[in-house]
């Protein structure tokens, strides 16, 4: 019997956080939230030669918990045992607080691993986790509150154009303009484009009810955070009452698998969305997936799409990546090798290893925190 060899690899040898943080155009809104920047968290691994980075999107604080309290759990570690260093992360956030900016930092470096491993065994990050699909629908994502109609038509109709065939807008904050808003948004992307909205849990229980109604009379098929993701019963409610043919979806402020899980288990959604920059990475974010195809429920990927699609492209019951217009412009802004949606869909680059982007440096430096 011949014997098998042992690779040796090189275990993480460097450890990098940066922060960038890149202005809006204008000042943006949704339901619940007003910004006008978002920040960008970057891990780069070293391993030998190989360099493998993820990111998520949260605040500056989130590099310092990195640099602070799981730099001990990454750096000597195998790069190839994914799944050990992220036990070690998650159980050095013990008293930190796992959800939130916690779960950020986790994700970023968890994300960076998994580029990282790819990288050293030079395959594209899909071809590591086993492709079931070379492609994963987007649907445009924008339509702020703070939008004028004029914005909102042009935004919207253009992504339409561009072959994206379902598109999402923001609803919620002054909740007297939301259906002329919407028929403003139908009449720019047509009769046979998927419109979508998205309330970040503005409306109460009857609000949601009523205007589940009214958007189903301008072909609504997406009523996202119609009331708080926190209110299960809410949520239950209206998925429901809503009108045939409307889904309801929830999920983008998961952190862990826990949170996930109660909300398949109390009916609250008819697809659940996460987000791989917020729970606690692809790790976390593969095993929502498991959690969703054993409840039947279909799992869509919020925003960060060139973060997100190998992993979508991996599992089976992805139904689409959030193409958010802040994440989008961000991204290809700082990445070379951010992908661009072609008919309506993104894939993955197999030309280059793991997540197939590189940070334009010099590009990224005047952002830098």
């Amino acid at each position: 019997m011949r014997s098998v060899g042992v690779h040796h690899w090189p275990v993480i040898d460097r450890l990098l956080a940066s922060a960038y943080r890149i202005p809006t155009a204008e000042p943006e809104s949704d339901g619940t939230f007003e910004w006008d920047s978002t920040t960008l968290v970057l891990v780069e691994l070293s391993a030998g030669d190989a360099i493998g980075i993820g990111y998520t999107y949260a605040d500056v604080a989130t590099a310092s918990v990195i640099q602070e309290h799981l730099a001990g759990a990454i750096l000597g570690r195998d790069p190839m045992a994914v799944p050990a260093a992220w036990e070690a992360m998650r159980h050095a956030v013990r008293n930190v607080g796992r959800p939130g900016i916690a779960s950020a930092a986790i994700a970023a470096a968890d994300n960076a691993f998994w580029d990282l491993k790819a990288h050293l065994l030079g395959v594209p990050l899909v071809t590591l986790l086993g492709a079931v699909r070379d492609s994963v629908p987007v649907y445009g994502s924008g339509g702020f509150t703070s939008y004028s109609l004029d914005q909102l038509r042009e935004q919207l109709g253009a992504w339409v154009k561009d072959g994206i065939r379902r598109v999402k807008m923001k609803v919620g904050r002054e909740p007297t303009a939301d259906v002329e808003r919407v028929r403003v948004a139908r009449e720019a992307i047509g009769g046979t484009a998927e419109l979508y909205v998205d309330a970040n849990g503005a409306y109460s229980r009857k609000q949601a009810l009523a205007f589940a109604e009214r958007f189903a009379g301008h072909g609504v098929s997406w009523f996202e955070e119609p009331v708080s993701s926190n209110d299960l019963d809410g949520m239950r409610l209206i998925r429901d009452r809503a009108p045939p043919g409307m889904d309801i979806a929830a999920g983008e402020y998961g952190y862990d698998l826990v949170y996930f899980r109660r909300m398949l288990e109390g009916g609250a959604v008819d697809v659940l969305q996460a987000d791989a920059t917020r729970c606690a990475g692809m790790t976390e974010f593969l095993r929502v997936g498991a959690l969703c195809a054993a409840h039947g429920i279909p799992l869509s990927a919020h925003t960060a799409p060139a973060l997100h699609v190998h992993v979508c492209c991996a599992l089976p019951n992805v139904r689409h990546i959030e193409y958010f217009a802040d994440h989008v412009r961000i991204e290809q802004m700082l990445f070379d090798g951010a992908r661009v949606p072609i008919d309506g869909s993104l894939r993955p680059d197999l030309s280059r290893p793991g997540l197939g982007l590189e940070l334009k440096r010099g590009d990224a430096a005047r952002y830098a925190v």
